[in-house]
């Protein structure tokens, strides 16, 4: 099976009038389809910078990336579009949409210029709500209902999107243990359901290692991608937070503080 998406000797990092920062260098990454992948590493350690690079939002300082065998830079943003769809986790500016009409939004990269909607458009809006199971909210306003509610909002206007690739910065942020439980499940159905690949950035490590497919774990020696069994077994867990008060137990699986 193709990935959909790969990088070859990535480098990734700024440049500022000071130099150039390098993050990471030499990655070669690769999302397959149907498969739930978390990034994972410390605070500041770089996962927005490698999200921005492999979605063509920030140039990599040298490498490539490539979607679906295509450099990521040769794509104009419509086309782009069709290819990929991102959810970040800023504020939705001031509106009175509906939760119909936020999640319709994902179809403008087919939409004629008035961006009319095609009965075809409306199917799939409508088969969005269903897969997130907010059917019950489409005539709500989005600022009516709970954060976690609008998560799985934005998770259905990337569905209706209908691209390959669905990748999240940090959906998880400001949700509570059963909203963060929910929808992890949700995002792991939707790989299993629709074969999409969707690559997500979180700090609930525990979580990701139970219900991720694969991880990227960032840490300031490297980017290491794997299975969570195998992250586990070689020990990589440890390498993650330099705190002597903060260990991995292999045995249970998850962090423990000492």
């Amino acid at each position: 099976m193709k990935n959909i998406l790969s990088t070859s000797n990535l480098t990734i990092g700024y440049k500022s009038k000071r130099g150039v920062t390098t993050i990471a260098k030499h990655l070669n990454l690769s999302l397959a389809p149907g498969k739930l992948i978390t990034l994972i590493g410390a605070n500041g350690i770089g996962k927005s910078t490698l999200l921005r690079t492999i979605t063509g939002i920030q140039k990599p300082l040298s490498g490539n990336v490539y979607l679906n065998e295509k450099n990521i830079s040769a794509y104009k943003p419509l086309e782009l579009a069709q290819n990929l769809s991102l959810v970040l986790t800023e504020k939705l500016p001031p509106s009175n949409l509906s939760v119909f009409e936020l999640v319709a939004l994902g179809r403008q990269p087919y939409t004629n210029w008035v961006g009319t909607l095609t009965p075809e458009d409306i199917v799939k809006v409508n088969e969005a709500l269903a897969l997130t199971q907010i059917t019950h909210l489409a005539t709500k306003k989005h600022f009516e209902i709970s954060d976690g509610q609008l998560q799985k909002v934005l998770i259905a206007r990337a569905l209706a999107q209908d691209t390959p690739l669905i990748i999240l910065d940090e959906p998880t942020t400001h949700l509570d243990l059963l909203h963060k439980v929910s929808l992890f499940k949700l995002l792991k159905k939707l790989t299993q359901e629709t074969q999409k690949c969707i690559l997500f950035s979180t700090h609930d490590i525990d979580l990701a290692i139970q219900l991720s497919d694969e991880m990227i774990m960032m840490t300031p020696e490297n980017i290491v991608q794997d299975q969570p069994c195998n992250l586990i077994s070689n020990g990589s867990f440890s390498n993650l937070f330099k705190d002597e008060h903060i260990i991995f137990d292999a045995e249970k699986g998850k962090f423990i503080v000492t």
